[in-house]
């Protein structure tokens, strides 16, 4: 039997689909060039993009503390990480890769996204909007950290290096946090 969502709930995944199919949408439409530093960024940037608005559409609705702080923790690092890509975008651009590295990495990162997307996008769909959203977002962080594990394997910009180590370090304590808290939120009443 299908659950009988609250009013609040469908508000809540109403403004998700919208925020998913943009990003979906932005990271697929991204106008790629012969540069794997360049294209890695243009279709970062609305995965980042997503995760903000992501946590802007549930801070309207948790009362859950530990999540609004992590929510908190995600806008802070996206927006950075977004002012970071954004700054070297020009100059890793230049940096050229040959097409056989081209068509690889994007096939791996087509892959990424695709398995992201889908886990995203098939989340389930329940009144415990807390739950929803790390489900949601779980995959989300997964997808940005083997996006930055496969670029680090090719010729990219000196520039773009720290920024990917960055984006690894925080999505991966950013997973274990919301692991650990949809864990406890699933075997309690709260969520």
């Amino acid at each position: 039997m299908k659950t009988r969502l609250s009013n609040v709930t469908k508000a809540y995944l109403e403004a998700f689909e919208r925020i998913l199919d943009n990003m979906i949408c932005n990271m697929n439409g991204a106008d790629l060039k012969n540069s794997i530093s360049h294209n890695f960024i243009v279709q970062m940037l609305p995965h980042h993009r997503a995760a903000i608005q992501m946590c802007e559409n549930l801070l309207q609705y948790t009362t859950n503390i530990e999540l609004q702080d992590i929510c908190c923790n995600i806008i802070e690092e996206q927006t950075r990480s977004i002012a970071n890509m954004e700054r070297v975008l020009p100059s890793c651009s230049r940096c050229r890769n040959c097409n056989a590295d081209l068509c690889s990495y994007q096939c791996r990162i087509d892959g990424i996204k695709q398995n992201m997307f889908n886990c995203m996008g098939n989340a389930p769909a329940t009144n415990r909007i807390n739950i929803d959203f790390l489900r949601e977002m779980i995959p989300h962080h997964r997808g940005a950290v083997e996006m930055c594990e496969t670029t680090l394997q090719y010729d990219i910009c000196n520039g773009l290096v720290p920024i990917l180590e960055a984006i690894i370090t925080s999505q991966k304590r950013g997973i274990c946090q919301m692991e650990q808290l949809l864990r406890e939120l699933e075997n309690c009443c709260e969520g």
